[in-house]
């Protein structure tokens, strides 16, 4: 649905891997983003499901995400909203994409939530032309972030 959308094109890829390190190669991941413009009633299509593979792989074909309002007046670094549903687990895991270097992470309201030791998890950073890599730890060390919302 997005064929025309305009914008950088990305690709969205990572590992899911569990506590021990293991790969989960059952998983479900959704992302729901904005649009280049930080707008989420235009014309863009900001939602996408995808199952892990065998190597607990995911891969989503996007555009960069515009800054988007926060609370108060703040305004949210451009980032990227994941979901992961799996097994054992009773409901979906919340946890964001935001992409390392960008000038207005330093802003970002809900990142500044984070303890600084741990927003290294929340940063997808460059792997290849035009590719993004945020992997993710369910649990133990090394553990993503996740947003309890």
């Amino acid at each position: 649905p997005n064929a025309d959308a305009s914008g950088e094109r990305i690709l969205l890829t990572g590992r899911i891997t569990d506590g021990t390190g293991a790969v989960v190669p059952d998983a479900m991941v959704e992302i729901w983003q904005a649009d280049p413009d930080g707008r989420y009633d235009s014309g863009f299509h900001g939602f996408g499901r995808c199952a892990t593979d065998a190597q607990g792989l995911f891969r989503f074909v996007t555009v960069k995400p515009g800054a988007v309002p926060g609370p108060g007046n703040a305004t949210q670094a451009p980032h990227i909203t994941i979901t992961i549903f799996a097994r054992g687990l009773m409901r979906g895991l919340v946890t964001r994409a935001y992409f390392a270097g960008d000038a207005r992470l330093a802003e970002d309201p809900v990142l500044a939530l984070v303890p600084e030791a741990r927003r290294g998890t929340l940063l997808a950073r460059p792997a290849g032309a035009g590719e993004w890599r945020l992997d993710i730890r369910l649990q133990g060390e090394g553990e993503t972030v996740f947003l309890d919302i």
